[in-house]
């Protein structure tokens, strides 16, 4: 049953992520604003606000700490529900931060490219697990708290931007991270705690 209800949401989650990669394609920049690119920016040509410019880092380092988490799950991850979970997560993570690298390098804004230093530190303590305490330290770190707190993020995020294409951003990416949430914390449901 368990296994069912994971695969159900596994194909959810597949569903949301196809979703994500159709809506990219209506947020695109409008010509008349690439005509207005009077300052040497390629794109917009409109400086983004600083809030504007902290939301597209925020989605790229939030992709990038999923990515590197789910990596290392891919290797080490036990059970197989765990490692579906984490191929997911690097199939819709990397193509998430591919859309936020390109608005950025539209806006000309520099993004981080590699995990914060707090998500270092948890790939080092991952990497020391094995089995089943790996598989339980991923969902509840990768998984579930990592991905309450893109979420709130997100949605506080996405109540200040100004900029339409990164709006547009925030908004397809909250309902992906949304499915993976409930997806993590279905799965997490069993071990109970």
């Amino acid at each position: 049953m368990q296994k069912n209800k994971t695969l159900k949401g596994m194909l959810v989650v597949s569903a949301v992520a196809a979703m994500f990669t159709i809506g990219s394609v209506q947020a695109q920049t409008p010509p008349a604003a690439v005509q207005n690119d009077a300052t040497g920016q390629t794109g917009s040509g409109a400086r983004l606000s600083a809030g504007d410019e902290k939301a597209l880092k925020d989605m790229a380092q939030a992709n990038i700490n999923e990515v590197a988490a789910a990596k290392v799950a891919l290797s080490k991850a036990q059970s197989s529900e765990v490692k579906a979970f984490a191929q997911q997560m690097v199939k819709d993570h990397s193509a998430a931060l591919t859309k936020v690298q390109a608005a950025a390098q539209q806006k000309g804004v520099a993004l981080p490219t590699e995990p914060d230093t707090a998500h270092q530190a948890m790939a080092a303590k991952l990497e020391a697990q094995s089995g089943s305490a790996f598989d339980k330290m991923y969902m509840e770190n990768a998984g579930i708290k990592d991905h309450q707190m893109v979420l709130s993020k997100l949605q506080s995020d996405a109540m200040n931007i100004k900029d339409p294409d990164v709006k547009a951003l925030a908004d397809e990416h909250t309902p992906v991270v949304e499915q993976h949430l409930k997806a993590a914390q279905q799965m997490s449901m069993p071990a109970g705690e």
